[in-house]
This record gives C-alpha cells, sequence and structure tokens, in this order.
C-alpha cells in the first residue's frame, strides 16, 4: 500500500528514491534525513542549510539532501514546519536519531523515553542525550535519543515522554 492508502511512510520507498544516506555515509557522523514527499509549498530547509547541501525543483518540488555535504547541523531540522526531518546518526558507539517534538512536559537529559516508528508503534526505549527547547528560531523543541540497535536510526521517528 501506498503512503497515500496508509498515511505511513513505507521504509522501502525511501531507500529506492535516496531518502535515505548510504551506509557509507551515515558512518561519517551525522546526517538529516528528510521524510517528505508531498510536492507542497515549503521550502524553509533549503533556506536555512548553510552548506547548500538541500535542493528542491521550484517551490512545491520535494526536497533531497545531498548526504556529502550534509554535516547534519540541525539548522534543517529546527525550521521544518512538517515534521518531517531528523537527524540520524549512527558514527558513535551509541547510534542516535533528533526528532522534532511539540508535546509538553518535555523529557529530560538522562531520562528514558519510549521509541515511536512511523505507525507510532513502541520501538523500546532510550536515554535523552539532549534536549533543545523551542525558540524563535526552532518551531519544535528538539530531543537527541542514543540506543544500542544502528538499524533503529531509520525507524525512529518520534518518541513518547514516561
Amino acid at each position: 500500500m501506498s503512503y497515500f492508502e496508509t498515511g505511513i511512510i513505507d521504509i522501502a520507498y525511501l531507500r529506492e528514491n535516496s531518502f535515505l544516506p548510504s551506509e557509507e555515509r551515515e558512518k561519517k557522523g551525522p546526517v538529516a534525513v528528510i521524510e517528505c514527499i508531498q510536492e507542497i509549498p515549503c521550502n524553509p530547509c533549503v533556506s536555512a542549510c548553510k552548506f547548500d547541501a538541500i535542493t528542491m525543483d521550484g517551490i512545491n518540488g520535494i526536497p533531497h539532501v545531498d548526504f556529502a555535504k550534509c554535516t547534519g547541523c540541525m539548522s534543517c531540522l529546527k525550521v521544518c514546519p512538517g515534521l518531517a526531518i531528523f537527524i540520524d546518526d549512527k558514527s558513535k558507539a551509541k547510534p542516535s536519531v533528533t526528532v522534532p517534538y511539540e508535546y509538553l512536559p518535555l523529557p529530560v537529559k538522562g531520562g528514558t523515553v519510549t521509541l515511536l516508528g512511523r505507525d507510532g508503534a513502541s520501538l523500546g526505549s532510550a536515554t535523552v542525550k539532549f534536549v533543545l527547547a523551542a525558540d524563535n528560531v526552532s518551531r519544535s523543541s528538539l530531543i537527541s535519543v542514543d540506543f544500542d540497535d544502528p538499524a533503529l536510526c531509520e525507524q525512529v521517528r518520534n518518541i513518547k515522554v514516561r
């Protein structure tokens, strides 16, 4: 089934359409993963990227990341109104994902949260690495969590505070 039928982006679709970085790139450090697949007039991620790593074919295009240029700096994640950008980092002993988060209460650094997949199902638990509260630049708070299984990087897309 397609995203338009289920409302859930299929990971195979993301791989087939180059929305995910290669394993080789993932080992080099944090990288932005943009799961924005609808053609809507939106481009703050393109404007926010200081490294010209995000491009679109016109204002209604779908953003694509040049993973060779991306540093995982989170500038794009901070401004995305669609909560469609995540920072995956498989370069450290404990892989991590930084997700946009718009709920209260915010988790606390060192706390334990439940990891959620694209469909909202629980994927286990993780430790909160850092919390950046929303401000004038960030539309959402940014929460980074780390865990043991590197495969979770491309699956975790939200968290639940316990």
